[in-house]
């Protein structure tokens, strides 16, 4: 066991706090679909073999891993906000509103949350924000897994409709091969319109 993974809970146990949830997003910098966060609850003493930052692990690890946390979690969540409110409010606010989701459908609620990155909005349970919080937070870690795995199921289907941008290799990721087709072809409907490698071939 990683003990150094549980240094922020413990701290925060220490505080007082009995439920502490760890939030992390997926999908901020692809250039189609919808970005996701989650959030998940363990109890004292619940661990997870395995679990660490999502890009530090494989596809089939991730998948794996996926299944377990679920299983084990006190609580867990997962929500996402579309490309087209992504374009409406932009990809910052979109991924507040995501995070805001994740956190507000955990039940039980959460009474502190840690929130990977280095700022946040719109969250009015107690939390801080843990800059490579996936690395340093066995509750973030897990919730980084969470989104990423979610959101790598939602582009594979994506992909069956629109096979011809490659969404299953690169993930909505602006690829030189992404971008050859978003040329080729034009936007296709999860499209974020507003991103650069997009906009350009919006008519």
């Amino acid at each position: 066991m990683n003990t150094k993974l549980f240094e922020i809970e413990n701290k925060c146990r220490s505080m007082g706090y009995s439920l502490i949830a760890g939030a992390d997003e997926a999908g901020r910098g692809p250039l189609a679909g919808a970005v996701y966060a989650a959030a998940v609850i363990f109890e004292e003493g619940v661990y997870v073999e395995g679990v660490n930052d999502s890009k530090k692990l494989n596809a089939k690890k991730r998948e794996l891993l996926y299944d377990e946390i679920i299983a084990k979690a006190k609580a867990y969540s997962i929500y996402s906000v579309d490309e087209k409110v992504i374009d409406k409010i932009n990809i910052l606010e979109a991924t507040y509103k995501a995070f805001q989701g994740a956190i507000a459908c955990l039940d039980p609620a959460p009474d502190y949350v840690l929130i990977d990155g280095n700022r946040s909005k719109g969250i009015e349970i107690p939390h801080e924000t843990v800059v490579k919080g996936d690395s340093l937070s066995f509750s973030i870690a897990a919730a980084s897994i969470l989104a990423k795995v979610a959101r790598d199921r939602y582009i594979n289907e994506a992909d069956k409709l629109y096979p011809e941008y490659g969404f299953a290799a690169h993930k909505g990721y602006g690829t030189k091969a992404h971008l050859e087709a978003i040329a080729k072809y034009g936007p296709c409907p999860i499209h974020r319109l507003t991103f650069k490698g997009v906009r350009e071939y919006v008519k």
